[in-house]
C-alpha cells in the first residue's frame, strides 16, 4: 500500500506533531443523509475503507471508484501520543476538495471552502483528557460545480482531450501539531538584496506571546539572532545583513546555486517558551530591469520551462511519495530545463521544497473555475489569496498565474467587467507579494496590468515561421492558436514576452482511438528530435524572453509527455538536454 507518512510541510515545520495518514473509515452519501443520520457524531462506524490522503477515485485509495459521488465522509479514531499531553493541539489539512467539514468527538471544528489550499484549526478543546480516545469525522462536498475551482478536473466527471477524472475529498495530509499557550498562526518572510537584509512578518494566534526570536543559519552558522516584541497579533520585523561576516554574495540563491539559510522561530509568553517552528530562505530577487530584462539576481534570466500538471497513475493528483516529487524535478533539470510552470494546481508543498533545495524555478498557477459569474467571482478570489499567503514565502517560486487561456473568463476578450475581474486579480496579487511577476491571463487575450506578455502556439511548425509571426515588439493584432493575443482596449506595452505553451508532440506507435495529443504524431524518436529541434531554433531566432514546453508527463488519455504516466522516461534525456539548452536566444 502506498502511504504518505513523512511531516507533510517541510517549509514550516514542527517538532511535535503526530501523523493521521493512513487508513480511515470511508462512506458515500449519494442521499445527502449522513448529517440528518448523525454521522458527525462519530459514534457510527462508516462502511468502507480508503487510504488518506488518496482520493477515491484512484487505485492508492484502496478504492479506485471513478463514479460521480457528491459527498464523501471520513472517521478515524486517535489518542494523543503521551510527550504531548497537556499541550494545545492543531488539526492541519494540507488539502481537502471542496468544502470541508470538521468534528471532534462530535463537535463541529471547521468549515473550509477550497479545493487547493492548506487549513488548520485549533481542537484542544474538542479533545478527551487523561490519553483518551478521540473521534475524527470529515464531511467533504465536492460536486461538478463550474463556478469554483476545478483546474483539469473535467466538470461532467469523464475525461476527455485535456481534462481528467476529478479527485475528492481529502487528497493530501493530515496530522496534528502541538504547542503552548500561543502558536505562530502565519508568517512571512523576504529576502531583499539590494539592502541586505530580510524583511517578515509574525502573526500569533492568541496575543499570549510577547516576545519571539528568530535565528537565520547558513552552511551551520549563525548569521544573526534577532528579538523582537510582540504588542500585538500581528508584528514586522526586518534584519539587517550589512554587517556580517559572511561574503554576502556568496548567500545568494541560484540556479546554479540554491543556497539557503534555514530560519528557526520561537515565541516566548512571560519568558516561557510557546511555540517553535523552522522554515529557510533563499536570498534573491526577481525583476524587470531598464531594459525590459527579466533579472535573477541583477543579471539576465532565460526561462527553459516544462510545463507540469502534477498527475500519477495510481493516486491522481497526490503525489505518491515526497521523493517522487524530487524525482521529477532531477528528470525535468536532466532534460535541460531549468524550471516548471506548475499547471492548473498548487501543489503539495515538498515540491517547493525540493525546488528550493535543487535550484529550479516555478510558477504558481491559480486552478481555474469554468462559468463567470459572482459566485467565481468570489471562489476564485478567496482560494487564490489563501494560495498566495503561502506561495510568496517559496524561494522558487518567480511568478503567479491568476488566469490561464480566459478559462472561466471566455468573453475577456470583449466583455469590461471580465476583463476588470482580470485586473483586479493582479492588484490582489500585487498587494499581498508585490515582488514576483504576474502573468494576468496566461496564453492569449492578455489584459493590462500585466508584467509579462505570455503566447501559447501549438500550431507553428517551422523555424523560419517564428521570426516572421513573432516580430520583435510587434505583438498588435497577433492570433496565436485562433485568439487575439490582447483583449480589446489593450495593446502591447512592451513587457517581456514569452512563448509559454508550445510543443505537446505525440509519437504515432502510442496514439490510440482513446487517446489525445497536440500533433498528428511523430514517426520515430528521430523525427521527434528533429522537429523539437526545429521548434527550438524558431524560437531562438524571437526576442522571447524564455519558453514552456508541454509537458512533463503523460496524464492519463493524453500522451504528449517526455515521461510516461508512470514518471519514466519515454526519451533520452541527454539529446533532450541538448535541444532545450542549445536553443536559447543570447538574453
Amino acid at each position: 500500500m502506498v502511504e504518505r507518512q513523512e511531516y507533510p510541510r517541510p517549509q514550516f515545520r514542527r517538532d511535535s506533531w503526530q501523523n493521521l495518514n493512513g487508513e480511515w473509515e470511508f462512506a458515500f452519501d449519494d442521499q445527502n443523509e449522513g448529517k440528518a443520520q448523525g454521522w458527525w457524531k462519530g459514534d457510527q462506524k462508516l462502511g468502507q475503507k480508503i487510504n488518506v490522503p488518496f482520493s477515491y477515485q484512484y487505485p492508492a485509495s484502496g478504492i479506485n471508484d471513478k463514479t460521480v459521488h457528491d459527498i464523501t465522509w471520513y472517521r478515524r479514531t486517535f489518542v494523543i501520543e503521551k510527550q504531548n499531553a497537556g499541550k494545545r493541539v492543531l488539526l492541519c489539512f494540507n488539502a481537502a476538495d471542496y468544502e470541508t467539514d470538521v468534528w471532534v468527538n462530535g463537535i463541529h471544528a471547521i468549515t473550509h471552502k477550497g479545493g487547493f489550499v492548506p487549513f488548520s484549526v485549533d481542537i484542544t478543546d474538542y479533545l478527551h483528557g487523561g490519553g483518551g480516545e478521540n473521534v475524527l469525522v470529515v464531511r467533504c462536498f465536492d460536486s461538478l460545480e463550474t463556478a469554483v475551482p476545478r483546474g483539469k478536473q473535467h466538470w461532467e466527471g469523464i475525461t476527455y482531450g485535456c481534462f481528467y477524472y476529478p479527485n475528492s475529498g481529502i487528497w493530501q495530509s493530515v496530522w496534528l501539531e502541538f504547542f503552548g499557550q500561543d502558536c505562530i498562526e502565519s508568517y512571512s518572510l523576504k529576502a531583499d538584496i539590494d539592502s541586505r537584509s530580510v524583511k517578515g512578518e509574525l502573526r500569533t494566534m492568541y496575543k499570549k506571546a510577547d516576545e519571539a526570536e528568530i535565528v537565520l543559519i547558513f552552511q551551520g552558522k549563525v548569521l544573526q539572532k534577532h528579538r523582537i516584541l510582540l504588542p500585538q497579533k500581528r508584528t514586522r520585523f526586518s534584519i539587517d545583513f550589512s554587517n556580517i561576516a559572511f561574503d554576502f554574495n556568496g548567500l545568494l540563491w541560484s540556479v546554479e546555486n540554491p543556497n539557503l539559510i534555514s530560519v528557526d522561530f520561537t515565541l516566548y509568553a512571560d519568558g516561557r517558551e510557546c511555540d517553535r517552528a523552522h522554515t529557510r530562505l533563499g536570498m534573491r530577487k526577481i525583476h524587470i530591469d531598464e531594459t525590459g530584462k527579466i533579472c535573477l539576481n541583477d543579471k539576465p534570466l532565460y526561462q527553459r520551462l516544462i510545463l507540469d500538471q502534477g498527475y500519477w497513475e495510481e493516486s491522481g493528483l497526490t503525489p505518491p511519495s515526497a521523493e517522487a516529487l524530487k524525482r521529477d524535478i532531477e528528470l525535468a533539470k536532466a532534460m535541460g530545463f531549468n524550471g516548471a510552470r506548475k499547471h492548473q494546481k498548487f501543489e503539495d508543498p515538498y515540491f517547493y521544497y525540493y525546488a528550493e533545495e535543487l535550484g529550479f524555478l516555478t510558477w504558481c498557477e491559480m486552478p481555474s473555475a469554468l462559468t463567470f459569474c459572482e459566485e467565481e467571482i468570489a471562489s476564485i478570489t478567496r482560494e487564490w489569496q489563501e494560495i498566495l499567503s503561502v506561495a510568496k514565502n517559496f524561494t522558487s517560486n518567480i511568478c503567479y498565474v491568476p488566469l490561464n487561456e480566459s478559462w472561466g473568463v471566455r468573453e475577456v476578450g470583449t466583455d469590461k467587467a471580465q476583463q476588470d475581474f482580470a485586473r483586479s486579480l493582479y492588484y490582489l496579487t500585487k498587494s499581498i507579494d508585490g515582488e514576483k511577476l504576474i502573468s494576468t491571463n496566461d496564453g492569449f487575450e492578455n489584459v493590462n496590468p500585466t508584467d509579462i506578455v505570455t503566447i501559447h502556439d501549438y500550431e507553428i511548425a517551422k523555424a523560419e515561421q517564428f521570426p516572421e509571426k513573432y516580430k520583435d515588439g510587434k505583438y498588435d493584432g497577433l492570433y496565436p492558436q485562433g485568439f487575439r493575443l490582447f483583449a480589446d482596449g489593450n495593446i502591447y506595452e512592451g513587457q517581456p514576452v514569452l512563448f509559454t505553451e508550445f510543443g505537446g508532440m505525440v509519437l504515432k506507435a502510442e496514439q490510440k482511438s482513446d487517446t489525445w495529443g497536440y500533433n498528428e504524431g511523430e514517426a520515430s524518436e528521430e523525427s521527434f528530435y528533429a522537429h523539437l529541434k526545429e521548434l527550438l531554433q524558431g524560437i531562438a531566432q524571437t526576442e522571447f524572453q524564455g519558453y514552456c514546453y508541454t509537458q512533463l508527463t503523460d496524464v492519463q488519455q493524453e500522451i504528449n509527455g517526455l515521461l510516461y504516466a508512470d514518471h519514466t522516461p519515454k526519451f533520452d534525456s541527454t539529446k533532450l538536454k541538448s535541444i532545450f539548452e542549445t536553443g536559447k536566444r543570447k538574453c
